[in-house]
């Protein structure tokens, strides 16, 4: 009888234990998801971006809200540079899309409209989620607002 009681007192410790430990990671999960989108917004509309999940995107998201001046580049992107680095992991991406959010060094926000070739490194932050990014952006230098 006295080991029949202390398996169930042992399984109900166990059970209680991963109960606690399931909504610790549930916690974390809601967590990590309020990083995964952020809103984008210019000349007037508001258009959502995917952060990737890396830690140069996770800083990112925590300087934001940020309100900058971005600058037009080659008729296919504007961007910005910041006023401290983020962590950066540089890679060749090869193929640059319209929605593109990238880090170019370790300062410079960049939002590409068109899709070209590259041989440049760039730092994944995101993808932006729009139909039109080029109408949207219009041309010239263009005030963005990034939020969470």
């Amino acid at each position: 009888m006295k080991k029949f009681f202390a398996a169930i007192c042992a399984a109900t410790v166990l059970l209680t234990g991963c109960s606690q430990n399931h909504a610790a990671n549930s916690s974390t999960v809601t967590e990590a998801k309020t990083l995964d989108t952020i809103t984008i917004s210019v000349n007037g509309k508001t258009l959502t971006a995917t952060l990737d999940d890396n830690p140069t995107a996770h800083a990112f998201a925590e300087m934001l809200p940020l309100d900058v001046d971005m600058n037009e580049l080659h008729g296919n992107e504007k961007y910005v540079y910041l006023d401290a680095d983020l962590p950066s992991k540089p890679e060749r991406v090869g193929q640059i899309h319209a929605g593109d959010l990238m880090l170019f060094g370790s300062n410079c926000v960049v939002i590409f409209y068109a899709d070209f070739a590259t041989s440049y490194t760039y730092t994944r932050l995101g993808k932006i989620d729009a139909a039109d990014l080029a109408a949207t952006l219009g041309d010239g230098n263009v005030r963005v607002t990034f939020a969470r």
